[in-house]
């Protein structure tokens, strides 16, 4: 009976900690608890947050130093969100640019 009881603990407790953490509601410690988010960025987003909520993903880049499309998408990735919503931007990643094949390279 223990053991069924610590397992549920054990699950909502995962269920929990990856819930998402909305950048217009969190507090200093859930806004750290994302990977990617430390203290001085979770300080510049309170301090934005302040003068208004977040309108969307595009406020949030435009309005926290230090945040551009690519780390809106990884701190996305990680469980942030801006009212409810994950980051939807434009490509996350730079694509390669295709190598020429060997034969070409070698006239």
């Amino acid at each position: 009976m223990l053991k069924k009881i610590l397992s549920v603990f054990l699950m909502l407790y995962a269920a929990a900690s990856f819930a998402a953490v909305d950048a217009n509601k969190a507090n200093a410690a859930e806004l750290d608890s994302i990977k990617g988010v430390g203290p001085a960025m979770s300080t510049r987003i309170l301090d934005e947050r302040k003068k208004s909520n977040f309108k969307d993903w595009p406020d949030f880049i435009a309005r926290v130093k230090g945040v551009g499309e690519a780390t809106a998408a990884k701190l996305s990735k990680e469980g942030l969100t801006v009212n409810g919503a994950e980051f939807k931007g434009a490509a996350t990643a730079k694509a390669e640019p295709a190598k020429p094949a060997a034969s070409a390279a070698k006239k």
